[in-house]
């Protein structure tokens, strides 16, 4: 990506909510998709498990995570998935809700971006009804476009009825 001011090209900084200019020093943030989520047009070093092509550096809620840009996937760190499921719910981004499974997508077999072992595939244990992929040898979280979104913005009875069946 290219500075929209000079032309030179632009740099992520580890950790950065932003891309910034080396030559003019410009500080340049992506605009939020429908999500919330930052694309920094840098590709991560990985491929999206259902689309195979790069994934691509984001943030979203200040967490960086991978992003595919054509399935709309992300590959989120177990370490920080259930503050930035916090953090969107706080935050009420997106409009995007993805339908409830119907259980069917526990048959998919997706393997992990970063080892390439196949992701475990079970529902996520709190609210939304939602099947996800979990690599749990990289600490790795693989939702579909939506599904984040589907958890967060859950209606609270059920986030207060998913607590009530972890206990």
């Amino acid at each position: 990506m290219n500075c929209p001011a000079c032309g030179a090209p632009l740099r992520l900084g580890a950790g950065e909510e932003s891309l910034t200019c080396a030559y003019c020093r410009s500080i340049y943030f992506p605009d939020k998709n429908d999500e919330g989520v930052r694309v920094f047009g840098e590709a991560s070093g990985e491929a999206c498990p259902v689309c195979a092509i790069p994934l691509m550096e984001a943030s979203l809620d200040g967490v960086r995570i991978c992003y595919c840009t054509r399935c709309r996937g992300m590959l989120i760190p177990m370490e920080v998935f259930a503050a930035l499921i916090d953090a969107v719910r706080a935050g009420q981004q997106g409009a995007v809700v993805a339908p409830a499974s119907d259980g069917s997508e526990l048959k998919r077999r997706l393997n992990c971006p970063h080892c390439h072992q196949t992701m475990e595939t079970h529902f996520y244990a709190g609210p939304g009804h939602v099947v996800i992929e979990g690599c749990d040898h990289c600490c790795l979280n693989w939702l579909d476009h939506g599904e984040l979104m589907r958890i967060a913005h859950a209606p609270e009875y059920l986030r207060e009825d998913a607590v009530e069946e972890q206990r």
